[in-house]
């Protein structure tokens, strides 16, 4: 009896050291990953990492034994050039558009040198427009209007303050005609109620356009110490949504053919083995939760909002510790028609079933957008609304936290901001 129970601890034991190895590999980004194979590669001479970084433009498609048909790879050669690095920075791109067509004179210049300083690498403005005005000595009006002049720079939608005046911006570039330019245009307005326009004849082809918009507007000119890669691609076709774990940046590890005779070649040969096998253990384990992000998430894929969804959603499907869960998202981005978003996105916490903070959120920004400045609207205003609008109970203290996260002034502040503008 003691002996199988001396026994079954030591297997636990030896199971237990073996996930612990391999939990780098799991919670590695795409990025990263590489670098965590090389440590063993460093300790196993009969095993060899291949870069998938390096493989990918062009080469790995050829590698035998992996058939890709036609579509998969266009697909796969349009996402490595979504993710590409140019050799000119955003920054650069932006400095050499700064012309009298669009800034006519070399105060309007000087300003418009001084917004893209508050560009992020994503491409949006994070500036204080207030800021920059006093710098200059104009109006804070004087300098908003030369920031919506970005609009017809490229990247089509940089110098937005927002994913919402990112779209607007890359509306204007579009070369939509109307009827449907306004109907797009309407859309976005009312992006939280998006669903309430597909009675509307030309709502399929809106939708298609605004999925056509980059989320984030820089995402083809983000500098190459800030990758973006995505483990898991998401596409919207006829057919349905299809989800796709990127193989193809995956690293790959060759085994040496030698005798195994030796016990240390084995031991070696076992593990190179073993880390195959947990590649394919995290390949499949993001693709199930892929799927369940798809199918808790389906309204956002075409077009609407995230619902709230918890770690422990996924864990119990899976039977899977939330933690397990939580290290395997972490670092992980997903690409689908709408961008690319780090996957703990879709994890948001919520007031009940259908309405998320992140959607609350949302609201305070368009309503505060669209608020009288005569009057605007104070957090106890904002409460009442998002209660009428969403039937949730809050207090008034989680709209202020939320305003404060969102780097939104208060009522009086704004009040100042506006006459000063």
């Amino acid at each position: 009896m003691k002996l199988r129970q001396s026994q079954a601890v030591q297997a636990k034991t030896k199971l237990s050291n073996t996930l612990r190895s391999w939990l780098p590999i799991l919670q590695a980004g795409l990025e990263e990953l590489e670098d965590e194979l090389k440590k063993y590669e460093a300790e196993n001479p009969y095993m060899q990492v291949c870069s998938g970084f390096e493989t990918s433009f062009g080469k790995k498609a050829d590698v035998p034994g992996k058939v890709r048909d036609r579509n998969e790879a266009h697909f796969v050669s349009d996402t490595i050039e979504a993710l590409g690095v140019y050799e000119k920075s955003l920054f650069e791109l932006l400095y050499e558009q700064i012309t009298h067509d669009l800034f006519p004179t070399p105060l309007s210049q000087k300003v418009a040198y001084a917004i893209i300083e508050e560009i992020d690498s994503e491409g949006y403005f994070e500036g204080d427009i207030e800021s920059i005005a006093q710098r200059f000595g104009i109006s804070a009006d004087r300098v908003e209007k030369i920031r919506l002049r970005f609009a017809y720079l490229e990247p089509s939608g940089v110098g937005a303050n927002g994913l919402g005046e990112s779209m607007r911006f890359q509306l204007l570039q579009s070369g939509v005609e109307e009827p449907l330019f306004s109907l797009i245009d309407r859309m976005l307005e009312d992006f939280e109620n998006i669903g309430a326009y597909r009675s509307d004849p030309d709502y399929g082809e809106a939708l298609k356009v605004i999925r056509s918009f980059k989320n984030p507007p820089a995402l083809e000119t983000l500098e190459a110490s800030t990758p973006l890669v995505p483990d898991l691609i998401i596409q919207t076709t006829e057919e349905g949504i299809d989800v796709q774990i990127n193989d193809l940046f995956y690293p790959d590890i060759h085994i040496s053919s030698v005798s195994t005779e030796h016990s240390f070649v084995r031991k070696k040969i076992k593990e190179a083995r073993g880390l195959i096998d947990a590649l394919q253990m995290r390949k499949a384990t993001l693709y199930k939760i892929g799927l369940m992000i798809v199918e808790l998430q389906y309204d956002f894929f075409q077009g609407g909002d995230i619902r709230p969804m918890k770690l422990k959603d996924i864990a119990q499907e899976f039977d899977h510790n939330p933690s397990t869960i939580s290290r395997a998202i972490s670092n992980k981005y997903l690409m689908c028609d709408r961008g690319i978003f780090p996957m703990k996105t879709f994890f948001t916490a919520g007031f009940d079933e259908e309405v998320s903070n992140a959607t609350i959120k949302a609201f305070i920004v368009e309503a505060i957008a669209g608020e009288n400045r005569q009057k605007p609207l104070s957090d106890q205003k904002l409460l009442e609304m998002i209660e009428g609008r969403f039937g949730v109970k809050l207090v008034r203290r989680t709209i202020t936290k939320y305003r404060k996260q969102l780097q939104i002034g208060g009522s009086n502040e704004r009040k100042r901001f506006y006459k000063l503008a």
